[in-house]
């Protein structure tokens, strides 16, 4: 076992006199979850600097299993962590696997988090999800309001996961002065995505749907709601880059939303994603079809206050999430993981 020091990587005051640290150059970063859409997007981001990132895509340690998520710490070892790792899913996941979302994001953050302890990790961010906030939560959702309501009864089992992920990194500050700190994203999406039937988010999924209808000269796409429910997405690439930032510049015990802060309708979306795919066709909105939340946005007034901001416009994001789709649908290859 490791005898480095929790802690000891340099710090000093980043903006607004917040206590940060300096990512020395070719320090080890292991993204755990490297085949998850955020990891993906972490791996490509720290590809592009001095820092030598480590990840579970090749040669991956059973993360159900603490021995072997030790030696691959050890072997490997890791100055800073990110834990982009764990299962997830869309409605149709949620409802139909709650147990193996539950056990496999429990058993992953147990181990990753305990074995970054054990191993002398001097930083360690874990990536939680929005669905843990109360179903009934004020907009936009500030992390203050964590465990104040029930939870969304479709993905409460996930969510309970994530929530104890974040718990744990409390944990291990409180207990042993780990620098362990949770982040928790807007919605994501980008290069990487999951467009399958079943388990696809909002962005993938329509873009799925738009794509087949213009392949088969469909007149209509039909989209749930009115179109006027805001959303906060946010692109893959961007929430790295935020993830980044968190791990130099926030050290609170407190989680912080990783959001860019501009929700847009989903008839913006819809309409937007028409163009990025040349789709000739009439977008219809479906009014008898319900709306959901009229806003689900994150408070992003702590990331924004530190200085952050996201670099790729909506419109950029999903061109560039559909150049990769065309590639992959070329390929036959369209399922992926998510963080």
């Amino acid at each position: 076992m490791s005898s480095r020091r929790h802690g000891g990587a340099c710090r000093r005051r980043g903006a607004h006199g917040v206590l940060a640290i300096e990512l020395e150059k070719n320090a080890v970063i292991y993204v755990a979850g490297g085949n998850t859409l955020i990891g993906r997007a972490l791996i490509r981001t720290l590809s592009r600097s001095a820092h030598r990132c480590v990840s579970d895509v090749e040669g991956s340690p059973d993360l159900h299993d603490p021995k072997a998520v030790d030696v691959f710490m050890a072997r490997t070892a890791p100055r800073y962590v990110i834990v982009a790792a764990g299962k997830s899913g869309g409605i149709a996941a949620n409802q139909h696997y709650p147990v193996e979302l539950m056990v496999d994001n429990l058993l992953t953050a147990c181990h990753i988090i305990g074995s970054a302890y054990r191993h002398g990790v001097a930083k360690l961010l874990y990536l939680a999800s929005s669905c843990v906030y109360p179903k009934s939560c004020a907009q936009p959702m500030a992390v203050d309001a964590l465990l104040t309501g029930a939870l969304e009864s479709t993905s409460e089992a996930y969510a309970l996961a994530k929530i104890s992920g974040i718990k744990l990194c409390e944990a291990y500050r409180r207990e042993y002065g780990a620098n362990f700190i949770s982040g928790i994203p807007a919605d994501v999406f980008g290069p990487g995505d999951d467009f399958s039937a079943e388990d696809s988010h909002v962005v993938a999924g329509l873009m799925r749907r738009m794509h087949d209808a213009k392949v088969r000269g469909a007149p209509a796409v039909d989209v749930w709601g009115t179109g006027a429910p805001r959303r906060d997405f946010l692109f893959a690439d961007d929430v790295a880059d935020a993830c980044l930032w968190a791990l130099r510049e926030y050290s609170d015990a407190e989680p912080i939303n990783l959001s860019g802060g501009a929700d847009v309708s989903i008839a913006e979306l819809a309409h937007l994603m028409k163009e990025v795919i040349a789709y000739p066709g009439d977008v219809r909105f479906d009014a008898s079809r319900p709306d959901g939340m009229p806003l689900k946005a994150l408070d992003w007034r702590v990331l924004r206050g530190m200085g952050w901001r996201p670099k790729t416009p909506l419109r950029a994001a999903l061109a560039r999430t559909y150049k990769w789709f065309l590639t992959e649908a070329e390929g036959g290859g369209l399922a992926s993981s998510r963080a």
